[in-house]
């Protein structure tokens, strides 16, 4: 039986460290996630079918140095939208190729997306010409990143 949809899947210790060692490492083979935690294959195999089954686990993905990719310049854009506009801010901001997360948030600013470009330029470009004229968007700031924690293998356990 799997949970229903916003539900809670039941993770037990094994659970909670098959996700840690895919989360550090996603490209880890069966033989040696079983090896690492001391199950056998096949029980490596079925929990990790069930944990994609349940949703815990919903992809994999490659970590992409930004600046190595031509990507020197990050920042943090909040926007205020208007009321009731989410959804349709949300299909133009999913169409720009230079926002590399976006989240809903609370507080004084609606959404919160995390933007890479290539230099200053780009940068103002895209806040200027493309996020602030967007229908539906009233005001924006943008925060500069000056230096980033590194996150692969460092995110809290479950």
């Amino acid at each position: 039986m799997t949970p229903s949809a916003g539900r809670t899947a039941p993770l037990d210790a094994t659970d909670r460290r098959i996700v840690a060692e895919l989360r550090a490492d996603g490209r880890l083979s069966m033989r040696s996630l079983a090896e690492r935690l001391h199950i056998s294959r096949a029980s490596a195999y079925s929990r990790v079918e069930r944990l994609h089954r349940d949703g815990v686990i919903t992809g994999y993905s490659a970590v992409v140095d930004p600046e190595r990719c031509g990507m020197g310049i990050s920042a943090y854009v909040y926007l205020k939208i208007s009321q009731h506009s989410w959804k349709a801010v949300r299909r133009r901001v999913l169409e720009i190729p230079e926002v590399w997360q976006g989240s809903l948030v609370s507080g004084d600013y609606d959404l919160v997306l995390l933007v890479r470009t290539p230099d200053a330029q780009s940068l103002r470009d895209l806040v200027l010409n493309r996020l602030q004229t967007m229908p539906d968007v009233t005001s924006s700031h943008t925060v500069l990143i000056l230096d980033e924690l590194p996150s692969p293998g460092r995110e809290p356990e479950l």
